[in-house]
């Protein structure tokens, strides 16, 4: 027997990296998280403000300069700018999703690319991630930021986000089947 079919058919690797974890481990683990991110960093747990400085350094990478815009205007995004994309604890933890899902779904052997079903259906993957992103930086917040983190720390406006959030996806759901499926 082959080494990679001892570690798939191993039961610890079935447990803890094949099978999909209850919600309530998921729920407590952010919950931890968020904690920490907190205690560590100052700052609730958010993800689309780092994406808006990612796009700041890349433009002004080309030559441009945002000191002008009115959203990096504030003291504390300069602040962010100048100490760059390495000293970002925002950026850093972004990465770090992203790298980790990409791992955990390598490690899961859940990683297959798609064949997409029609245009419609990549027309629609792409307004909906820029919808999704403008509104987040609209709403100073995306809905880690505006509810998980909201709720979190006992605000009304988190509770009042998750359920505006419901019904947003409730309708974007029939929206999407009717005109992109």
């Amino acid at each position: 027997m082959k080494l990679t079919d001892k570690i798939k058919t191993n039961d610890y690797y079935i447990l803890w990296l094949k099978d999909a974890w209850p919600y309530l481990t998921g729920a407590i683990l952010l919950s931890v998280f968020q904690i920490v991110t907190f205690a560590v960093t100052g700052n609730p747990w958010g993800v689309s403000a780092a994406f808006a400085n990612w796009g700041a350094w890349i433009y002004e990478f080309a030559g441009g300069s945002v000191d002008k815009w009115y959203y990096f205007a504030s003291e504390g995004a300069k602040n962010t700018l100048e100490r760059g994309f390495l000293n970002d604890f925002a950026s850093m933890r972004n990465v770090g999703i992203i790298t980790g899902a990409l791992f955990a779904t390598l490690i899961a052997s859940g990683f297959k690319f798609k064949k997409f079903k029609s245009s419609r259906q990549v027309l629609a993957a792409i307004l909906g991630g820029l919808l999704m992103g403008y509104g987040a930086r609209i709403a100073q917040g995306c809905n880690i930021g505006a509810f998980y983190s909201g709720i979190s720390s006992l605000s009304l406006s988190g509770w009042v986000f998750g359920l505006f959030l419901f019904i947003g996806a409730m309708i974007g759901s029939k929206l999407l089947v009717k005109y992109f499926m």
